[in-house]
């Protein structure tokens, strides 16, 4: 009511809920951080498209499973997600806390490009 704290979107997804989406292999996640972020740690079977050079045009197809950003902490992919929306993207929704909600679920981290 009065603007104290932010409401969650329903396209921001929690880490455990897209653990499980990994697991399960219904997700390609997208990670919008830059190639030395990603390097340093990243989910599972995730790809990189850095913010600083990104394009809607370049997400790649999904093949039928749910598309997900992610990033450090959730800023770099909303917008990322705002730009896909604006372009009529199709992407499900992003990480909510991005890596390090991730970390501190204590789920996997693939390390290496």
């Amino acid at each position: 009511m009065f603007g104290f704290g932010r409401k969650a979107s329903p396209r921001d997804i929690g880490a455990q809920a897209l653990g499980g989406m990994v697991t399960a292999g219904e997700v390609l996640v997208v990670d919008v951080r830059e190639p030395h972020e990603f390097a340093a740690g990243h989910i599972p079977g995730a790809i990189n498209l850095p913010l600083s050079r990104f394009s809607p045009a370049q997400l790649p197809d999904a093949k039928g499973r749910k598309l997900v950003l992610n990033c450090a902490a959730g800023g770099r992919s909303a917008r990322a997600m705002a730009a896909c929306d604006s372009a009529r993207a199709a992407v499900d929704g992003h990480l909510a806390g991005g890596m390090s909600a991730w970390a501190a679920a204590g789920l996997p981290v693939e390390r290496g490009a």
